[in-house]
């Protein structure tokens, strides 16, 4: 009997450190609960901003470079500028003196393949550019037409100079980024 007493008193004290240790750990739950909501949220945030990006990424990717021509869509290649290597530096006679010229001009094209065409013709462009603009004349490249009127003649005198050349159109504009007289 004093055997199973003994058991008994043996069996509540473990009973009683189980409880003590389950109490523990529910603390150590509770104290920890509000970090693991807080990092499921964070989780579930970040997952949820991935996939809107990737949805909404994929949605802009299909219907960038889209026209719609005559009902039906077509891709419209990347614009791409192409810096000529050195400014055009040109005198041109006025009424009463001599102007010195310069003109810094980028060309606008459709895709890599035309742009390696535009950077391998470069000196062809440079002459048929240099030869346009040294034809024009001081009074006319005054106003902001006359260089609007320089700008789309030049821009089809290299169209015209380029196209037997490649056999296609590759500038589709001239600019002019930087327009000094003196």
């Amino acid at each position: 009997m004093a055997e199973e007493f003994l058991t008994l008193e043996q069996n509540a004290q473990a009973t009683k450190g189980e409880a003590e240790l389950v109490m523990k750990n529910q603390k150590k739950w509770l104290t920890a609960k509000p970090f693991m909501i807080g990092a499921g949220v964070t989780s579930l945030l970040i997952l949820a901003g991935l996939l809107a990006w990737l949805f909404i990424g994929t949605q802009a990717d299909n219907t960038q470079g889209m026209i719609e021509s005559n009902g039906q869509e077509k891709l419209v290649k990347e614009a791409l500028y192409v810096a000529m290597p050195r400014p055009f530096l040109f005198n041109l006679p006025g009424h009463h003196r001599i102007a010195l010229v310069e003109i810094k001009v980028q060309l606008m094209v459709r895709g890599d393949e035309h742009d390696l065409l535009v950077r391998k013709h470069i000196p062809l462009i440079e002459d048929a550019l240099l030869t346009t603009f040294s034809s024009s004349d001081l009074q006319s490249l005054s106003t902001q037409s006359g260089k609007d009127e320089m700008r789309q003649l030049a821009l089809r005198h290299l169209q015209n100079t380029l196209q037997p050349v490649t056999g296609q159109k590759v500038i589709d504009k001239l600019l002019f980024t930087g327009f000094i007289i003196q």
